[in-house]
């Protein structure tokens, strides 16, 4: 089983053989994943806010912490994130840097005090939207396998037709854009001042596609050249939908502890178009030259751009969130989330996902994720820093494959509103296959992202 990579992680599967892009495993992996975005004071502390709640991105971690704010407020972030892949392919790397910018988050809770119950003595009601996943990235990679699988020309009229299987060279680019957004509405409230209940209802929307090429240099013995471009393309759209529920208790002024529970996410209709279908021999759009002929042989001439649709359904992975946390009266804290999240699970439906179901269950694991932060507090002013831990699903990872990231922040809080930033940094490692049925080797990857995060937030 091979590794593979996400993007944060992307991952080598196949439509058909002759594939190199996504297929439904890598898609239905990389649609149950969270790049942990959030707030810059969420991202600072690296997302440990299962037992702490006060803060407008934790909804998603455990809508219990939405009655733990004492007054209404909204917010709103943007993060710049700076992508940088570097591809080694047969002792060749290739470096691609991208940035890409968003308002990432943005929410509002309102706070009310309960005048019906001495008991239940407030209760909070919280909308939040999030970049769950930003799938936009790009790599470059070059080199030579020695291995050919364009070695003749359509075109050909020489008798014998002349062959081509002398590699010079392969290089291949693949895109991706979309992201997987949601919407959070939740409502908690805390009983006796120690015990915060919450539930939240969660709707996704999903817009995901990728374009890749490879180009193969080949040549004959008589140094005759062959170039053939293989394009691939698909694009996947649709909604979802989950719920979260959850707890904090506060045992003391010092100590707190909190479970949640987020269920699958269900896709119930995720629409896909792609042209990775067979088109005169070849799966996808393919133009191939030859030195020795002015012609170029197209088989997407005359306007003809064959694509094929699919709609399926996707049932992604339920999470289980344990937290604790240890305040230290008004100056600081620490808090620390584990997360339990069962890969073997994920579920396709709509058409004959057998294969895939079952390598789901044979190939993917529980994984264990931790994340740790900390905040310290000078009379206004804040300084934070985290760090996170998520296990590759994949069973025959390595070590390197595991996602790991640093935080740091700070914020000052002027009154009437707070202004906040965060720095992220994380990587990992991963291959990626564009050869399917040859013995050749994989790109190695070694993949970072460095993620700036503005957030101003304002009293209501």
């Amino acid at each position: 089983m091979k590794r593979f990579f996400t993007i944060a992680a992307l991952f080598a599967t196949i439509f058909v053989s002759n594939s190199q892009s996504l297929g439904y495993e890598g898609l239905g992996i990389m649609f149950s994943q969270n790049d942990n975005n959030g707030s810059a004071r969420f991202t600072a502390m690296s997302g440990a806010f299962g037992a702490l709640g006060g803060d407008i991105s934790s909804i998603n971690v455990n809508p219990a912490g939405l009655s733990v704010f004492n007054n209404s407020e909204f917010s709103g972030t943007f993060n710049s994130r700076n992508s940088n892949i570097t591809s080694t392919y047969y002792g060749n790397s290739r470096t691609t840097q991208d940035q890409f910018i968003n308002l990432s988050n943005a929410g509002a809770v309102l706070v009310f005090d309960s005048a019906y119950s001495k008991d239940w003595s407030k209760f909070a009601i919280g909308v939040n939207y999030k970049i769950t996943k930003d799938f936009a990235d790009s790599f470059l990679s070059e080199g030579n396998s020695n291995i050919t699988t364009f070695s003749e020309y359509p075109l050909d009229t020489n008798t014998p037709a002349l062959v081509y299987d002398i590699a010079d060279g392969q290089r291949f680019n693949n895109t991706y854009t979309g992201e997987l957004s949601e919407i959070n509405i939740g409502f908690s409230s805390v009983h006796q001042n120690k015990l915060h209940l919450g539930a939240s209802l969660n709707f996704y929307d999903l817009n995901f596609s990728q374009r890749s090429t490879l180009t193969e240099f080949n040549s004959d013995v008589n140094g005759n050249e062959l170039d053939a471009n293989l394009y691939q393309e698909n694009f996947t759209a649709g909604s979802g939908f989950s719920m979260n529920i959850g707890f904090i208790y506060k045992a003391n002024q010092n100590f707190r502890f909190g479970l949640s529970y987020q269920t699958p996410t269900w896709f119930t209709e995720l629409q896909e178009e792609t042209n990775i279908i067979d088109n005169d021999g070849f799966f996808g759009d393919t133009e191939i030259t030859v030195s020795e002929d002015n012609l170029i042989y197209d088989n997407t001439a005359g306007g003809y751009y064959p694509f094929q649709s699919l709609i399926y359904k996707l049932k992604t992975p339920s999470k289980l969130t344990a937290s604790a946390a240890i305040i230290f009266g008004k100056n600081g804290l620490l808090s620390l989330d584990y997360t339990n999240k069962n890969y073997k699970s994920i579920n396709l439906s709509g058409a004959d996902f057998s294969a895939e179901n079952q390598s789901f269950q044979d190939n993917y694991r529980n994984t264990n994720n931790f994340n740790l932060g900390t905040e310290w507090r000078f009379d206004r002013f804040s300084i934070r820093g985290g760090y996170m831990f998520e296990q590759n699903p994949d069973k025959s990872a390595i070590d390197s494959d595991n996602l790991e990231g640093y935080s740091l922040g700070a914020g000052y809080n002027f009154g009437n509103f707070k202004l906040d930033f965060s720095f992220t940094d994380n990587n990992k490692t991963s291959v990626y296959n564009f050869y399917q049925g040859f013995n050749v080797n994989p790109t190695n990857l070694d993949l970072n992202n460095k993620i700036f995060t503005t957030t101003l937030t304002l009293a209501l």
